[in-house]
């Protein structure tokens, strides 16, 4: 019983302790909690609007309840099943093929000794990252426009037609998973090359003696090494699996290729504001977080009990 009594008061001299010595630093969270607390915590009182039949007059606290009547429209919309199947073939796209693409980029320049060569081909990998999704659209139409576009130039002054490559259904998911791996590839990268820095250099000089090539000091010494890194790079991807950047999608759909390019993100952007449904596109956007939510969950548990590798 004593025990119990003075375990919480030891609790309490452990925190004012930590208070008492880290103070100062404890402050400089403050700003951020406080921008948190406003932009993204307050916010999300908004989501009530999916429960209800939202009105302008009235508000989003004064309008009328209608449960989970939204959610039961967006599951019985005739496109359900068609803005579903492209939203998981697209994000699921992604992320086979580009999420390895940083992984092993960042194997290369490991295995670059030059430094000067090395920064150079890092800094212009890196570049593409901060060009907006608006220019990198604007450059892929430019690029292969039927009228203008260099690659139709080529095909005319060889006496071929001009091809509407953008118009194509077939070639709508390889330029969003091109140009996505373009786009962010280099930057990517830093996380791993910030994880291959923290493996041990004896370990391949004990590898040297023993006489390992450089294919097994990979397989052996690095890949085990960045391995959490890749885990947690992974689990994270898997929460943005049902958003399949809605900026990219949006500027490179054309018409022709409304089938295979509506995803849950431009579905919403268009029934609320092109519509004015807010109510209704809220609820779908809801639906989009919760299924991400889950997801997650379910496969950091997996992950923790298959591998001990785990968000929490």
């Amino acid at each position: 019983m004593l025990m119990e009594k003075t375990q919480p008061i030891k609790r309490r001299m452990t925190f004012r302790k930590l208070l008492s010595k880290y103070g100062p630093f404890y402050l400089f969270l403050i700003p951020a909690i406080v921008w948190y607390a406003i932009f993204a915590y307050y916010p999300m009182s908004g989501i009530l609007i999916a429960f209800k039949k939202f009105q302008y007059s009235l508000g989003i606290f004064g309008s009328r309840w209608v449960g989970l009547r939204y959610f039961k429209d967006f599951l019985s919309d005739p496109h359900f099943y068609e803005i579903i199947r492209n939203t998981v073939v697209i994000s699921l796209s992604k992320l086979i093929i580009n999420f390895p693409a940083p992984i092993i980029l960042a194997l290369m320049f490991n295995a670059v000794r030059k430094q000067f060569f090395k920064r150079t081909i890092q800094t212009v990998s890196y570049l593409p990252y901060f060009v907006s999704w608006v220019v990198v659209a604007a450059l892929i139409h430019k690029f292969f426009s039927p009228t203008s576009g260099l690659l139709n130039d080529i095909r005319i002054a060889n006496g071929l037609e001009p091809i509407y490559y953008l118009g194509k259904r077939e070639l709508f998911l390889p330029f969003i998973v091109l140009s996505d791996m373009w786009k962010g590839v280099g930057y990517g990268s830093i996380i791993y090359l910030a994880a291959l820095t923290s493996i041990d250099p004896t370990l391949y000089e004990a590898a040297d003696i023993d006489g390992a090539n450089g294919l097994r000091k990979l397989w052996h010494i690095t890949l085990p090494g960045i391995k959490p890194t890749v885990g947690i790079m992974f689990l994270l991807s898997l929460g943005g699996l049902f958003g399949a950047n809605m900026e990219q999608i949006l500027l490179l759909q054309t018409p022709a290729t409304f089938d295979v390019s509506e995803v849950i993100d431009t579905y919403v952007l268009k029934r609320g504001l092109n519509m004015n449904q807010f109510d209704y596109a809220t609820a779908v956007g809801l639906f989009r977080s919760v299924i991400s939510l889950v997801l997650v969950v379910c496969t950091n548990y997996l992950s923790k009990k298959l591998t001990e590798i785990s968000l929490w």
